[in-house]
C-alpha cells in the first residue's frame, strides 16, 4: 500500500502562534551558555528563520518523508557531559554550522520534542523562538571547538 500523506493527522503547529515576532541577538558565546541557566531547555536550529519555518515542516532528504516537528539540536550538555558547558555548546554549533548556509543561520528556540529525526536529532512542535545568534558566536565557538575538543578524533575502541 502506498504512502498516503492525506491519511496522516495534520502536524502540530511549528511555532507556537503565541510568539510575538521580536527576537534577541546573543553577540557572545558566554550569553548562548548563560541563556542555558534560565532556559534549561534549548535548542538550536539552522534555517531562514522562525517566519519562513512557521509555515513549513522539515523533511528528510534522502527518503523525502516530511517529518513530524522541525529538525533541531540540544543545547544544554547532557549529564554525563564532565567539562565546560561552552565546549559542548560549541560542538553542538560547530557540528551544524555547515547547515548555516545561503540565507540560513543559527536561532535559539524551545519548544515540544515530538520525536526523532532520521539522525536522531529532536524533532520539536509549538516551538518559540528566543534568539537569533550572531556571526561572531560562530567564529567564538570555531575556536573554543578546536581549541578544547579533538575536533573530527573518532572514539577510542575498547
Amino acid at each position: 500500500m502506498a504512502d498516503d500523506d492525506s491519511l496522516r493527522p495534520p502536524p502540530a503547529p511549528s511555532l507556537d502562534p503565541r510568539w510575538s515576532g521580536e527576537l534577541a541577538r546573543l553577540e557572545t558565546m558566554g550569553e548562548v551558555v548563560d541563556l542555558l541557566t534560565v532556559e534549561p531547555v534549548l535548542y538550536v536550529r539552522f534555517s531562514a528563520g522562525p517566519q519562513v519555518d512557521a509555515g513549513s515542516q522539515s523533511r528528510d532528504g534522502e527518503s523525502g518523508c516530511l517529518l513530524p516537528g522541525l529538525s533541531v539540536n540540544r543545547l544544554a550538555p547532557e549529564p554525563w557531559w564532565t567539562r565546560p558547558p561552552a565546549e559542548w555548546v560549541a560542538r553542538q554549533l560547530c557540528q551544524y554550522e555547515h547547515l548555516g548556509q545561503d540565507s540560513r543561520f543559527p536561532w535559539v528556540l524551545t519548544g515540544d520534542e515530538v520525536g526523532r529525526g532520521p539522525d536522531s536529532e529532536p524533532l520539536v512542535v509549538r516551538a518559540r523562538p528566543i534568539a537569533v545568534v550572531a556571526p561572531a558566536v560562530l567564529d567564538e565557538a570555531r575556536e573554543i571547538y578546536h581549541r578544547g575538543l579533538n575536533a573530527g578524533q573518532l572514539p577510542d575502541q575498547p
